[in-house]
């Protein structure tokens, strides 16, 4: 089970959109594949801020960098 749940994480996703806009993550598919594509990353060899030990896998690496505001999901609208 992840943890943060997925509806914890599109919160934190869309906390930043105004009332009037539509909110930047509207399901679970978003959010996997900004995580899947932020663990490549990292996996690749990006730095990341989030304190890495040996048992921490590049996915739940990632969940914690978007659960903790580091990393940003951008609609196709404002990329």
């Amino acid at each position: 089970m992840l943890h943060p749940s997925y509806s914890d994480l599109m919160k934190v996703v869309n906390a930043e959109a105004e009332e009037k806009e539509h909110p930047v993550v509207n399901s679970r598919y978003s959010i996997v594949m900004a995580t899947s594509k932020r663990a490549r990353q990292i996996i690749d060899g990006a730095p990341t801020p989030v304190k890495k030990s040996d048992n921490d896998k590049p996915l739940s690496m990632a969940v914690e960098e978007l659960k903790d505001g580091i990393i940003k999901i951008v609609s196709d609208e404002k990329a």
